[in-house]
């Protein structure tokens, strides 16, 4: 009776040990690895760099650093990619976590390009980073170390976490770049690269989105998100002869007709046309124009101040 009884725990252990491997075995939530983190954004920041002067090498090992490729808690639930704190005069929303000590605040984004402009801005409006200026804009290792001296870090070894990720990525080949990145779509790639199951899906004013991923097809994630193929095309304001381009924001549910809260005006920037803000904000395109008085197809003028949440005063 008893070797029976042993016999039968001994059996139990074995299958409570098999469906443990199997529970913890399942696929984890899917993350941005450092590849896809550099080709979401180096277009953004070769952007911001011919707009502002920081080199791109520099801005996408900060975000890469900062925010664990896109995948901290920060970089989630508030689009901080650069861990840039509120400090005096922070108007917008906020973010509240651990850090140096409990509780700090956090700027907070309604999407991760406008953490990237305002990373531009933060570094460029201060005055204790204006010698990184006189820079050459290909010298990354005088930013590197130049940003650790200002204060941007507290980490004794920021420099070289730095200069590592910089060099193991090559992004010292994106300071070069002389002409903004095209916005058009680019050609699909690895039309044949099988799409994986686990993606992040996000949130952005109400709406949820992916990324795209190199060898996307709207066939492929209409397939892995059970969507038809018309609710991408309509809901992203695309036609079906429009390409995908890797690193592109796609909604999977309807924009909204208006902005956020807290998020009233966008002052367009160069290179930006209608469409770009309308993914940007989640906005509807056909509201985005009828908010602003413009006919559709219209193109703003850089420094244009574009209405997000209600109808642009008549000035007439």
């Amino acid at each position: 009776m008893k070797n029976l009884l042993k016999k039968r725990i001994y059996i139990l252990s074995l299958i409570l040990i098999e469906f443990g491997a199997q529970v913890y075995s399942q696929p984890a939530e899917y993350k941005l690895t450092a590849g896809e983190y550099v080709e979401h954004y180096k277009e953004e920041a070769i952007r911001e760099m011919l707009m502002h002067g920081i080199p791109a090498s520099i801005t996408l090992a900060q975000g890469m650093l900062e925010s664990a490729n896109g995948n901290s808690p920060l970089a989630v639930y508030a689009n901080n990619h650069f861990g840039i704190k509120c400090h005096r005069g922070w108007e917008g929303l906020t973010f509240i976590q651990d850090d140096d000590t409990r509780n700090e605040c956090f700027r907070k984004y309604p999407s991760v390009l406008d953490s990237y402009s305002d990373h531009s801005a933060f570094l460029s409006g201060r005055s204790r980073y204006a010698s990184l200026f006189h820079l050459k804009r290909t010298d990354y290792k005088g930013w590197s170390k130049g940003l650790k001296k200002a204060g941007y870090a507290t980490n004794p070894k920021y420099p070289q976490l730095l200069i590592s990720l910089i060099e193991k990525h090559k992004l010292y080949d994106y300071d070069k770049a002389k002409e903004m990145p095209s916005l058009k779509p680019e050609p699909e790639v690895l039309a044949n690269k099988p799409i994986l199951k686990g993606r992040k899906v996000m949130v952005h004013n109400r709406v949820k989105y992916i990324f795209v991923r190199e060898g996307d097809t709207y066939f492929k994630i209409a397939n892995n998100l059970d969507m038809m193929l018309w609710q991408l095309y309509k809901y992203n304001d695309l036609n079906k002869n429009d390409k995908l381009r890797s690193g592109q924001v796609l909604y999977l549910q309807p924009k909204r007709n208006k902005a956020k809260r807290g998020y009233d005006y966008h002052i367009v920037r160069y290179g930006e046309d209608m469409y770009d803000i309308s993914q940007k904000y989640a906005v509807k395109l056909r509201s985005l124009f009828k908010m602003n008085r413009m006919g559709e197809g219209s193109i703003p003028n850089p420094g244009q101040k574009l209405w997000l949440r209600g109808v642009m005063p008549n000035t007439l």
